[in-house]
């Protein structure tokens, strides 16, 4: 995927161009796949935090006046219907449902207005995190790096079909259980404010994704709190893009399994 990404004008226009001319008979349903992430190796996973306004309410914190910036390691990756997996060290692992922004071209000190022309597409994200480590550090990128913390999915749409990611519904159930349920319109800074601000400092490249924050009713601020079990199944969804389904099950469970 980062091969088409690097040449992204060329090859959306060319994929579009086969959808078009497809024979009928040349579509396959798209349970026959395994479907996997749409950036399965991103070149740099990059993560926004306290964005939505309603979140940074329901943790207490103060509304940012610049963006969060953390990072989360591309190998937590993986795709819709793929399990996320409690580790053995943590007991509080929680959900949040996140716009992704796919980089399609470089961009280096852009400014908002030039930001969306580096946008590929969007997809949804579930920032999985263990809350009990995140609360050991200032640094939250262990709590967010355990294998499987990071499903992707279930598609990649186009930035010409969403725009700047305003005016979209975002949430999350677990188990049918609407635990989030917001608007991209929360978000204390927008796609285009986002990518410019990160491209100050470096590069973003095509192969780069970036998760926009999450809005409120993530677990740890409930009472009691909800946090992910063995045999839940988590549906992470943005309106225009899908819902990302992903069960969960306890470490024990891949004891004796093949790689």
């Amino acid at each position: 995927m980062n091969d088409l990404l690097d040449d992204w004008p060329h090859w959306s226009e060319r994929l579009r161009t086969v959808q078009a001319e497809a024979p009928e008979d040349a579509w396959r349903p798209i349970e026959e796949f395994e479907v996997l992430a749409p950036v399965p190796h991103p070149r740099s996973l990059l993560c926004i935090g306290l964005n939505y306004r309603d979140h940074a309410t329901e943790t207490g914190a103060a509304i940012p006046t610049l963006p969060v910036v953390f990072a989360k390691h591309s190998s937590t990756v993986v795709g819709s219907g793929a399990a996320i997996v409690l580790p053995e060290s943590s007991a509080e692992v929680d959900y949040e449902a996140e716009l992704a922004v796919v980089i399609g071209r470089r961009a280096f000190r852009v400014t908002p207005e030039e930001a969306l022309e580096a946008v590929a597409g969007y997809t949804v994200m579930n920032d999985v995190s263990a809350r009990d480590w995140q609360a050991r550090t200032s640094q939250w990128m262990t709590a967010k790096s355990f294998p499987t913390f990071g499903p992707m999915g279930p598609a990649l749409v186009t930035a010409d079909e969403l725009g700047d990611g305003r005016g979209l519904r975002i949430g999350l159930r677990v188990n049918g259980r609407t635990l989030q349920d917001s608007s991209t319109d929360e978000m204390i800074f927008g796609v285009a404010e986002l990518v410019s601000h990160l491209s100050q400092f470096w590069a973003v490249e095509p192969g780069d994704v970036i998760a926009t924050g999450t809005p409120a009713g993530v677990g740890f601020t409930r009472t009691p709190p909800v946090f992910l079990r063995d045999g839940d199944e988590v549906e992470a969804y943005v309106d225009g893009i899908g819902v990302l389904r992903n069960p969960v099950i306890a470490s024990d469970a891949l004891i004796g399994a093949r790689p």
